[in-house]
């Protein structure tokens, strides 16, 4: 009975101080949390409905608040008001790039600028998997994999930005995927599909481009197939034990989400 007790009033006193604890108050360059980053997701879909998948974010951070702001809130932090929390977005939008600022005070777009300069936002993990994944099923890329005598399973891509040349802007937004074959090997990037080459326009998400220079079954260099299963001595030695240690700690210090 005394142990029940116990457990009882321990979890009710956990519970009361959490309750009753003040909330510790977020500094103002605390990167954006996860209330944040769907908050921002909400305004922006709100503000373009009709977006639908024409609608990506390219980057979503902390917009830095006003300098002096900030030193004098820093200076003195119980009688100045703490700056507002914004932040910064780089969003295709309707195949265009916009730079968008969000105040989360007042829940909406306070800034929204169109960028007209050459060159082209990061891609993200979802444009670039599309992309391979529409190169890989592809009938002439798969054709073209099968007369090389290769198997479409053991293919992997990459997509890569085709560079800004000096040519006439345009708001293409165009990827050359490169291909690379496993089959047991542990470095992909030495095995490439040399001789196809497929351009993909990730705006409309379609191939626009494919180019086929090798008619014949790929050869076989001798000394390039690298997987494990086929090396052959002379080997080098393998590697001794190594240890790595700082017995008087580390040499830097975690300060909220800074390194110092």
């Amino acid at each position: 009975m005394a142990s029940i007790f116990n457990r009882q009033t321990f979890f009710f006193l956990l519970i009361t101080f959490f309750i009753v604890r003040p909330a510790q108050q977020q500094h103002p360059l605390d990167p954006l949390n996860p209330s944040e980053l769907n908050l921002v997701q909400t305004i922006l879909t709100h503000a373009y409905p009709n977006s639908h998948y024409n609608l990506t974010f390219q980057y979503v951070g902390l917009e830095d608040p006003d300098k002096p702001t900030l030193l004098s809130w820093l200076s003195n932090h119980s009688t100045t008001k703490i700056p507002q929390r914004r932040a910064f977005i780089i969003a295709r939008i309707n195949h265009q790039t916009h730079e968008l600022i969000v105040d989360f005070s007042n829940r909406s777009i306070i800034s929204n600028q169109i960028y007209q300069g050459h060159g082209f936002p990061l891609l993200t993990f979802d444009e670039q998997r599309a992309a391979n994944a529409l190169t890989l099923a592809y009938a002439p890329f798969v054709a073209s994999v099968s007369k090389r005598g290769l198997k479409i399973n053991e293919v992997v891509c990459g997509s890569f930005t085709v560079g800004w040349y000096g040519e006439t802007r345009n708001n293409k937004r165009v990827v050359k995927v490169m291909c690379f074959y496993l089959d047991g090997t542990v470095n992909m990037y030495m095995r490439p599909l040399e001789g196809v080459t497929v351009t993909v326009d990730l705006e409309e998400m379609k191939i626009i481009g494919f180019w086929d220079r090798l008619r014949v079954p790929m050869p076989k260099a001798e000394g390039t197939d690298y997987r494990e299963s086929e090396l052959k001595p002379p080997f080098l030695l393998p590697l001794k034990k190594i240890t790595v240690e700082q017995p008087d700690g580390p040499s830097f210090k975690i300060d909220g989400h800074g390194i110092r």
